[in-house]
């Protein structure tokens, strides 16, 4: 895994992008405000986001396809004015938190417990930011 693909383009979404995807989403219907809130501060997969608890008899809280959802988020988006390119798609919020999280201070173990993932070098990836990420990261060593 890695957050720039074959061509150098970025895989995730940088802090302005993800201001302006809160923003479009604010003006959006409450289902679909409130899974893009829940993608963008849990970090979490669509399907993660869709499933019902475990054991559980209610209903979803968005009764819908996981590609719906996909759909769905990606409008709000493209209505974000968020530029096309792989960073404009739900896995590119879920990179977005990640990179957020690394440049915010919250430690490798932490994020990879939150992000579901097995080992620590999958969760690495995210200290790879570039940019204003990297200088992001890069200055909090002098706080």
């Amino acid at each position: 895994m890695q957050l720039h693909d074959a061509q150098g383009k970025r895989l995730y979404l940088t802090a302005e992008e993800r201001l302006a995807f809160m923003a479009a989403a604010a003006r959006a219907a409450r289902p679909v405000r409130t899974l893009c809130a829940v993608l963008h501060t849990t970090g979490c997969r669509i399907s993660e986001a869709l499933k019902r608890g475990r054991g559980h008899a209610e209903q979803p809280l968005w009764p819908c396809s996981r590609m719906t959802a996909w759909r769905q988020v990606t409008a709000v988006m493209q209505a974000a004015d968020i530029p096309a390119g792989p960073h404009r798609s739900p896995k590119g919020l879920r990179h977005g938190f990640g990179v957020h999280a690394i440049s915010s201070g919250v430690p490798l173990n932490m994020l990879s417990k939150w992000m579901g993932h097995a080992t620590l070098e999958v969760t690495a990836i995210y200290a790879n930011a570039l940019g204003a990420e990297e200088q992001g990261i890069a200055a909090r060593m002098w706080r």
